[in-house]
């Protein structure tokens, strides 16, 4: 099972219909099941996951 890594919560916006009638709705996150070196398994996100790679590849 992975665990969440991430602190980060989804954008609330306003759906428009032809009337401009608003809805709430929620964008998600793109979260990505990623395994560490030590053999863990963890979800962050495909940010947090970029950028960690780019501090890997420069170390």
């Amino acid at each position: 099972m992975a665990v969440n890594v991430t602190s980060r919560t989804g954008n609330v916006k306003n759906k428009r219909s032809h009337a401009l009638n608003a809805t709430k709705t929620r964008q998600k996150l793109n979260l990505q099941v990623v395994r560490l070196d030590d053999g863990s398994k963890v979800r962050m996100s495909t940010k947090e996951k970029k950028s960690l790679l780019k501090n890997q590849k420069a170390a």
